[in-house]
């Protein structure tokens, strides 16, 4: 919590911060993103966190195409409802399987995409 602390330096009042849980950001135009979110309460829903993480990294190491760019954006909707529900439906994998398959051509050569595969066979059988 922010307090007017009464102290002025340089002719300006002065701010105090007591102390912060979370994440915070001060300024213009900043964000937050808080990768601490609900955790995944099944074991296979965190391992395809840990897995669709792995693979955006390696995604943001490769050249971008249409496939890829439909596979990074599959990939985050993914995480990001993992971490903010602690699991991801049956619809978001079934996006996300279908653009690793149609990117398949490049993932053929990424270990996080054939363990992000993997995980996704367990969770949507098959």
């Amino acid at each position: 919590m922010a307090r007017d602390d009464g102290h002025k330096r340089d002719g300006k009042q002065g701010i105090s911060i007591g102390s912060v849980v979370g994440a915070m950001a001060i300024g213009d135009h900043n964000t937050v993103t808080s990768h601490h979110g609900v955790p995944a309460a099944d074991p296979a829903q965190a391992e395809l966190l840990d897995a669709v993480r792995e693979l955006r990294a390696d995604l943001a190491r490769a050249v971008a195409t249409d496939r890829t760019r439909e596979l990074d954006a599959a990939a985050a909707d993914t995480e990001e409802e993992i971490a903010s529900t602690g699991a991801a439906g049956p619809g978001r994998l079934a996006r996300l399987r279908r653009a690793l398959t149609e990117a398949e051509g490049l993932t053929g050569l990424l270990t996080s995409a054939a363990t992000v595969g993997r995980a996704l066979a367990e969770l949507l059988g098959g």
